[in-house]
């Protein structure tokens, strides 16, 4: 079993996902990129003691950038991101 610190690398603090905590009770995460959904709520629950209602992730692909010394093309990383929805008694404190 994966370490839950490996797949939780961080709480994104984005407006809009301070918008969705506080409106919906759902939280954005950064996590691994070969991690799943069950995996992903088994982390949350352990690591901040909250109870999971769903998960949902997304792919985000790496962007295209230009190497200024060199003048040739090369992307970012690809990054994963997860949508946690909360039971409606549980938060997270973030700040």
């Amino acid at each position: 079993m994966k370490n839950s610190a490996d797949i939780i690398k961080k709480v994104l603090l984005s407006e809009k996902g301070m918008i969705l905590s506080e409106e919906q009770n759902k939280y954005m995460f950064s996590v691994a990129m070969a991690a799943n959904k069950v995996e992903i709520k088994r982390a949350v629950e352990e690591l901040f003691n909250v109870r999971v209602m769903a998960v949902n992730t997304m792919r985000r692909k790496g962007k295209k950038k230009l190497s200024r010394a060199t003048r040739k093309f090369g992307t970012t990383a690809a990054s994963k991101r997860a949508v946690v929805t909360l039971h409606a008694d549980d938060s997270i404190n973030l700040i």
